[in-house]
């Protein structure tokens, strides 16, 4: 396929935090990216199941307040929260783990969109090894499949193993984790163990071998 690596690689704007979440420590991955379309439809593509499944995975459920879904071989949860056609929270729920996720929208001048999506999970064995990447990459992975579903809306839908294998998608991986281990240096990790935990990261998605250059 011909993608725009650097293109997209620059399109998300990544940052990384610290804090508690119900008196435990836990991390906050946050990307925003802009989409050449209208609030509306962007908030479209976000919440209707018959278009989440063209950039995403299948999913059923009850998309609205108080209702649980499911992606298919995925996540489930809870919507706590929902204000079309600007923001809204969910519980994120896979492995027997528990994460929060929100996503807001905005509009960004004249036909564009503002998308932020904000995860936050208790620290574990999990982020010591993968740090920030883990979700990260995955969810920009996500976001590229958004904007290309936006930007073509009759094309096929991105196929993830085939992206992951191709070289477009090993750089992208590449560099979407080299970015989230320096995001995870601003937010206060030690360099040698960011770039570690970035290179695992690259190898769990592409399935190639550790790169243990440094």
């Amino acid at each position: 396929m011909n993608l725009a690596v650097e293109e997209h690689l620059g399109a998300v704007e990544r940052s990384v935090s610290l804090l508690e979440r119900d008196g435990r420590p836990a991390s906050v991955v946050s990307l925003c990216r802009s989409f050449r379309v209208a609030q509306k439809d962007l908030w479209d593509a976000l919440t209707n199941a018959e278009r989440i499944q063209r950039w995403l995975l299948p999913i059923s459920g009850e998309l609205e307040l108080g209702g649980r879904f499911q992606l298919t071989g995925n996540a489930s949860g809870e919507i706590t929260a929902c204000e079309r056609p600007s923001h809204v929270a969910l519980t994120w729920e896979f492995a027997d783990d528990v994460s929060w996720l929100e996503v807001r929208c905005s509009a960004n001048g004249a036909g564009a969109a503002r998308l932020e999506l904000i995860h936050t999970a208790l620290l574990g064995p999990h982020w010591d090894e993968y740090g920030p990447g883990a979700a990260g990459v995955g969810w920009e992975l996500g976001l590229l499949g958004l904007a290309l579903h936006l930007e073509q809306p009759d094309e096929p839908q991105l196929d993830e193993h085939g992206f992951a294998a191709s070289p477009e998608g090993q750089a992208l991986i590449t560099g979407s984790s080299e970015a989230w281990g320096e995001a995870g240096v601003a937010a206060g990790t030690a360099p040698a163990a960011a770039r570690a935990a970035a290179r695992l990261t690259t190898a769990f998605y592409t399935g190639e071998p550790v790169d243990s250059a440094e």
